[in-house]
């Protein structure tokens, strides 16, 4: 008996293992199809074809492309809200969140996917990073977040954060003459915890 009990949790440690290394193969592709045809025309097919896998495989792992975008944002935003606890400030946040999110197509891709996502798994991951890039956010810039006023205008920052990245992305902050680094001043002057 006592054989036979360690054997079946070893098998399926190395299961799950195996299955936690697909799922990342198949994510790391899904990003170099994303970055080089764009994550809004990502299809699991073309991500099966360039993670090896067939085509009927992935959907072990992701129910639609939905699910495999907000798996991408939900990656960017854990990456996001690591960068910004170091950045020192909401002005050094701000512009770490700017960085990050003009480069993260995934993130623009992933708002068209969430309703799409049926609220489950995808959507909870995808929730759940959101909330600790926000509290990411508060932190670094001082923010407080004991209050629901106080939490909408983390909100609110992270909302220009994302609208000012559209922006810069799409050339048109430039065009309308301004400068990241003039929009960030201005939010941490609105903001800043003193």
């Amino acid at each position: 008996m006592g054989e036979a009990a360690v054997r079946i949790p070893k098998e399926r440690r190395q299961r799950d293992a195996t299955r936690a290394a697909s799922r990342t193969a198949i994510l790391e592709a899904a990003r170099r199809v994303a970055a080089r045809d764009g994550a809004r025309d990502l299809s699991l097919r073309g991500v099966a074809a360039e993670a090896g896998f067939a085509p009927a495989a992935l959907y072990g792992y992701f129910r639609n492309k939905d699910e495999l975008l907000l798996a991408l944002a939900a990656e960017d935003l854990t990456t996001l809200a690591r960068a910004m606890r170091g950045a020192g400030g909401l002005a050094g946040a701000g512009a770490v969140a700017l960085e990050l999110l003009s480069h993260a197509e995934t993130m623009a891709a992933a708002s068209a996917a969430l309703p799409g996502a049926g609220g489950h798994d995808a959507e909870r991951l995808f929730n759940g990073r959101l909330i600790a890039a926000l509290k990411a956010l508060s932190d670094a810039g001082g923010l407080p977040s004991n209050s629901r006023e106080s939490q909408c205008d983390v909100v609110l920052v992270a909302a220009a954060l994302a609208g000012l990245a559209l922006l810069a992305r799409s050339g048109r902050l430039e065009a309308l003459g301004f400068t990241p680094q003039e929009m960030i001043a201005r939010l941490d002057g609105r903001f800043r915890s003193d």
